[in-house]
């Protein structure tokens, strides 16, 4: 079974400095229909103006992905951790037991443009951490790349939850395939572009929650960006 999130259904705020779009209930954004997906709570697609971000704030008990479109974000945390996050790198926080983080926008003249993801973790009180690595394309160019797992497989960041994140990033005429096991749940997201998930048309920021599906053909006649989450 799929079930579409459209993009025009999502909460929606501007601040002038931050325009925000919640696939799921956050902040002033609420909507009991809408508060996550198995393990995965929070999607938001954010751009930021030039120059701007969001100060100092606390987290805890949640893995916070942050997956970077165009333009850069700056990392700041209580854990002594700062970086440049860019397109083609992905960075996880593990908030645990508590952790204090800042990111703004370093560019005096572009937006950023990135999806921040929250997922439940396994258990709560873990140890906070941190984690960047840069999603190596040149490989595996159309094919779905593992990014983010349990025990950081593969090389990949280590994600504290029965999760698996990919990301695909197809070019005109390409399809990718997948296959999710007996018993696993996809949460599909288009970060960009315009595919066809088993027929279905998405556009960016569409999503579909995939339900005893099986096998997964996504196609896109355009240049298109896209996150799978495989879920328990």
């Amino acid at each position: 079974m799929m079930t579409l999130r459209s993009r025009h259904d999502r909460g929606h705020l501007d601040f002038g400095w931050l325009n925000t779009y919640h696939t799921f209930s956050f902040g002033s954004y609420y909507d009991p229909k809408h508060m996550g997906f198995r393990a995965l709570r929070v999607i938001n697609d954010d751009r930021v103006a030039p120059g701007a971000g969001f100060p100092t704030h606390s987290h805890r008990d949640m893995e916070i992905v942050t997956y970077v479109l165009s333009g850069s974000l700056e990392h700041k945390d209580s854990l002594g951790n700062g970086s440049i996050i860019r397109p083609g790198e992905i960075q996880r926080m593990s908030a645990g037991t508590g952790i204090q983080h800042s990111e703004f926008n370093p560019s005096p003249s572009d937006p950023v443009h990135l999806l921040q993801i929250w997922i439940l973790p396994e258990k709560e009180g873990l140890a906070p951490s941190y984690e960047q690595k840069t999603i190596d394309w040149a490989d595996q160019p159309s094919q779905l790349k593992l990014i983010a797992a349990p025990e950081g497989q593969g090389g990949v960041v280590t994600i504290h939850q029965d999760v698996a994140l990919y990301a695909g990033r197809l070019a005109a005429g390409e399809q990718l395939d997948y296959q999710l096991a007996n018993r696993r749940y996809g949460w599909l997201h288009v970060a960009q572009g315009i595919v066809r998930l088993n027929g279905v048309e998405l556009r960016e920021g569409d999503a579909m929650a995939l339900i005893q599906e099986g096998s997964l053909s996504i196609s896109s006649d355009v240049g298109s960006e896209i996150l799978l989450f495989d879920l328990a």
